[in-house]
């Protein structure tokens, strides 16, 4: 096992990572911005290095620095957390080379998934069921109306290496694949630095459900249930639950399979998740791989009663897979609300200082908080600041808990999506189960006007 890891992120995911090493007596080395100071990751690790301005790319995207310092404090491996350089290849080849294990799937198998392209011909070669659509990158716009036409409208027009919604886009006809395409196009290339676009056939009302998998290196891999994380703004998720209201124990199982089954075709290693659409009939398509820990880990752990990160870094170390299939047992229900710093009503960031900062206690409540009181939440990074999970018995009790928890957040000096959150989990349509990915659009007027 590590004695030693860095830590290449920020915020409750640093928090997260660090709070695990400390049970397994590992040490940590966080690194931070010159924003983030005075962040609660830098207290908590063992040793803290600045690594730069605020903005991204002058520090949390600073691959050989971030490097270099694991090498000068003898870290033995880096977690990346997610988001930031969590899925970037090329960091991952670096670490390596460096002589530093990446606690995270192969370089290859990185740059394989993290390509729309690339992963549906990698599933559709695995055998696993996706949505119709191109398997290659469209060369131009005449190409994509061809193919629209082909498949039949609507249509869902995304960039190749896009994520959080850029270069996404529903296409309803013809004349709006045209007016979309370039725009897409270019907003992809700005981002992204790849402008690669393709289409895939647009499903009506469906349900996002992901399933998280753990593998190691010896070609074992187990699915851990499914997450329900249909609940989205902007395409951004908002609130996850495990397990799903809508599955059944038959779909469920042959999704974990289907899901293992495609790890075991790319060689995966580490914990990943596969994302499915879902439709109305419990059809399931393959939607993309995330080759890293996923933000709504905390639901899986709360059902399975594993702890996540720890099994990320034993297998990392190269320590075979501690569970068989039959030994993942499903306990009970959570769910999990992002607290983000944003207006409710506009989803737009509210950066400012946190004045006040009450959290909610009781039975099965946890929190993961990137901020504390007098915290500064500042313009430069993703406005999620917290993250509060709820565990219950059944989804009934769960839900009593969440709202009652809700009720006793309190946070002042900033704007946040709490007030939606609690319209959300009051909803009919939401404690019915009734979550879909439409669910925000179709109730939104319903959620932000009150």
């Amino acid at each position: 096992m590590f004695t030693k890891i860095l830590i290449a992120n920020r915020g409750e995911i640093a928090a997260r990572v660090i709070r695990t090493c400390k049970k397994m007596g590992i040490k940590t080395v966080a690194i931070y911005s010159e924003a983030d100071q005075d962040s609660p990751h830098v207290k908590m690790a063992d040793e803290a290095y600045c690594i730069g301005k605020p903005r991204v790319h002058e520090s949390y995207l600073q691959m050989d620095k971030i490097i270099d310092i694991a090498k000068q404090t003898g870290a033995e491996a880096i977690h990346p957390g997610y988001g930031l350089l969590s899925e970037n290849a090329d960091f991952a080849r670096k670490s390596m080379e460096a002589g530093i294990s990446f606690i995270g799937p192969t370089a290859d198998v990185i740059e394989k998934m993290g390509s729309k392209v690339a992963s549906r011909i990698s599933m559709i070669e695995a055998g696993v069921p996706i949505v119709p659509g191109t398997e290659e990158a469209l060369a131009d716009v005449s190409e994509a109306i061809t193919t629209a036409d082909q498949i039949g409208y609507p249509v869902m027009l995304k960039a190749s290496a896009g994520g959080g919604g850029i270069g996404m886009q529903i296409v309803q006809n013809k004349e709006e694949l045209q007016k979309a395409f370039d725009g897409n196009q270019k907003r992809a290339q700005m981002f992204f630095g790849n402008g690669d676009m393709y289409i895939e056939k647009y499903i009506a009302n469906p349900r996002h459900i992901e399933i998280q998998l753990l593998a190691d290196q010896f070609g074992n891999c187990v699915y851990l249930m499914e997450r329900e994380c249909s609940i989205q703004r902007r395409h951004q998720k908002v609130v996850e639950e495990a397990p799903s209201p809508f599955l059944d124990e038959m779909t469920r199982k042959k999704m974990g399979e289907t899901a293992v089954k495609a790890a075991q075709a790319i060689g995966y290693q580490n914990a990943g998740t596969i994302e499915f659409l879902v439709d109305e009939n419990k059809n399931f398509y393959f939607l993309e791989m995330n080759t890293r820990l996923q933000v709504e880990h905390p639901v899986t752990e709360e059902i399975t009663g594993l702890d996540l990160v720890e099994e990320q870094l034993r297998m990392a170390a190269g320590e075979k897979l501690r569970y068989t299939q039959d030994e993942i047992k499903l306990g009970g229900h959570a769910i999990e609300v992002r607290i983000y710093a944003e207006d409710p009503k506009t989803f737009l960031p509210s950066p400012g200082t946190i004045t006040k900062l009450e959290l909610p206690d009781g039975e099965g409540v946890r929190h993961e908080l990137a901020v504390h009181e007098t915290s500064k939440v500042t313009p430069f990074y993703d406005p999620m600041i917290a993250k509060l999970v709820i565990s219950a018995p059944s989804r009934e009790k769960a839900i009593v808990r969440l709202l009652e928890a809700l009720n006793q957040y309190h946070i002042e000096g900033i704007k946040t999506n709490i007030p939606m959150l609690q319209e959300v989990i009051n909803h009919p349509a939401y404690q019915s189960g009734d979550t879909t990915t439409q669910f925000v659009e179709k109730y939104i007027q319903q959620i932000v006007s009150k």
